[in-house]
């Protein structure tokens, strides 16, 4: 969602064979980094991706249950990140590698990515509009005209912010040559732009009177929470686009041909998209393949949490329900709001946590110790969502009327999400961070080795968002029961990283020279 987001690779360089090198990326081997600044211009693109994406986060899940879907059914509509991230991301790598643009190999994937945005935030911000004026009732609880624009909407939504992050890692991959710690600093800036995006995008859906500012937005088809989701909508799309402008001006690639890949050298042929993927993933050796194992249990942890936050706090801790009585789906609003607020704090630090990943990682002994510790760190406070949740529950119990946690229970849910704040920019950073080293040392382009690693993010976003549903049903409803999977999940990734994943190889010499291909 997405994912995400610069440490070090597992292994030793020659324990992972995908292919021989190429020549369009020998031409890029051995050279020096571009600047610190047109890295940061390029990772700040992240803010305008990840607005959006607090947007989808904090109030989504809260929305389309407004539209008439069902609890147990609302997970379902996440499927639409996985599955379009397991195609598009690797195809849009795999492709920017070997785009002829003359715009050059990455930013007409961003340009077109930053459009897609666009579109989809007009579809999902009037859903609610077209579906009244396509016939839907509005004294009905289901409004199902406005789900399938909203579906269709968040798709698109899906699809562009794929489009979007793996070409603007790739191009920061690019960017840092072949220096690990500068690819490495370069995911940072992309996670610590991501905290900004998080932070204005959270705030925005904390404040309950943004569409005031924007009049038209309130319908009679769309309500206060309706209007307030369309003014945020077009402030994030603002955004992005003036981000994704002043980079693509600023950073400037020069055209990239199959002839001028290599010096004197004859171009290779490449294989098919799909047949140089599975061959990527079928030859995979142990480093690699452990890396993407503990990736995928750390997005079993994460998910859960990140698809249903906002809902636990309005649900668990608050006691409202999104389809109650008056007072419930007031109160449910209530917890929605404080889950932003709370997500917000969680921006906040990991912002600070992203700049400090380099130092910390060196701190504790290693950039595998680190990830390993902060899994451990994440699974803990997934189990004391239990703990809150029945805390609050006992404060409930005297009272006839739905009340608001007591101060203490309040305090420690948002400090929970504070704290989740450190693992989680750990996980924005080291496992794309090691993709991108990896790919150096293997001849696999930068756009095709993140789009595998993708894999063993969108995979357990497929299977959490699938089975949760039913899952949490079969406890009786609610959020706790995934949550609780999740921790156990992060555990596990926590040994792993601990136990079997590799130390990164050393720094691959460059020369004095500039990045080739950029200006």
């Amino acid at each position: 969602m997405a994912t995400d987001h610069k440490a070090p690779p597992p292994g030793k360089p020659a324990a992972l064979h995908l292919q021989q090198p190429t020549h369009q990326e020998s031409a890029t081997a051995h050279v020096a980094a571009s600047p610190l600044r047109k890295i940061a211009a390029v990772a700040s693109i992240a803010a305008g991706i990840q607005f959006g994406w607090a947007l989808q986060l904090s109030l989504l899940t809260p929305y389309v249950q407004l539209l008439g879907i069902p609890h147990s059914l609302a997970s379902l509509i996440w499927l639409c990140g996985p599955v379009s991230g397991m195609i598009v991301q690797p195809i849009v790598g795999y492709h920017s590698d070997r785009c002829t643009s003359r715009f050059g190999r990455r930013r007409p994937f961003i340009a077109g990515g930053t459009a897609c945005v666009a579109v989809a935030v007009i579809l999902i911000g009037y859903a609610a509009d077209i579906g009244h004026h396509a016939g839907d009732d509005l004294t009905k609880k289901s409004k199902p005209r406005a789900i399938a624009v909203f579906v269709v909407g968040f798709w698109i939504l899906d699809v562009a912010n794929n489009m979007l992050q793996g070409p603007c890692r790739a191009l920061l991959a690019d960017l840092s040559g072949t220096s690990q710690k500068k690819t490495r600093v370069a995911n940072a800036f992309f996670s610590f732009f991501m905290a900004v995006g998080n932070i204005l995008g959270y705030a925005a859906g904390s404040y309950n009177h943004l569409y005031k500012i924007f009049s038209f937005t309130k319908t009679t088809a769309c309500d206060v929470y309706c209007a307030n989701l369309k003014a945020c909508f077009f402030i994030s799309i603002s955004l992005l686009f003036v981000l994704t402008v002043l980079a693509l001006w600023y950073v400037e690639e020069k055209q990239w041909s199959p002839e001028a890949a290599a010096d004197g050298e004859e171009p290779s042929v490449s294989e098919p998209m799909f047949c140089e993927l599975f061959s990527a993933i079928k030859t995979m050796k142990r480093p690699m393949c452990i890396l993407l194992l503990v990736t995928c249990l750390n997005w079993i942890g994460w998910f859960p949490f990140l698809l249903y936050d906002t809902d636990w706090m309005g649900r668990e801790v608050y006691g409202g329900s999104s389809d109650g009585n008056p007072e419930q789906v007031k109160m449910y609003g209530h917890g929605v709001r404080a889950g932003a607020l709370g997500l917000l704090l969680n921006s906040v630090v990991l912002g600070v946590m992203s700049l400090g990943v380099e130092s910390l990682g060196r701190w504790v002994g290693g950039v595998k110790r680190l990830w390993g510790i902060v899994n451990f760190l994440l699974a803990i406070c997934l189990a004391l969502t239990v703990l809150i949740s029945k805390l609050a529950e006992a404060g409930r119990a005297s009272s006839e009327h739905p009340t608001p946690p007591s101060t203490g229970v309040l305090a420690g849910a948002l400090t929970l999400f504070s704290v989740l704040g450190i693992p989680l920019a750990i996980t924005y950073s080291i496992p794309f961070a090691l993709a991108s080293i990896f790919s150096q040392t293997t001849g696999t382009g930068q756009g095709l080795s993140l789009g595998v690693l993708n894999l063993s993010i969108v995979v357990p976003q497929m299977i959490v968002s699938v089975l949760s549903g039913p899952w949490d049903a079969l406890f009786g409803g609610g959020n706790l029961p995934a949550f609780v999977v999740g921790a156990v999940a992060a555990a596990a990734s926590g040994i792993l990283s601990l136990t079997l994943l590799p130390s990164p190889p050393p720094d691959i010499p460059t020369t004095k020279t500039t990045l080739a291909g950029f200006h």
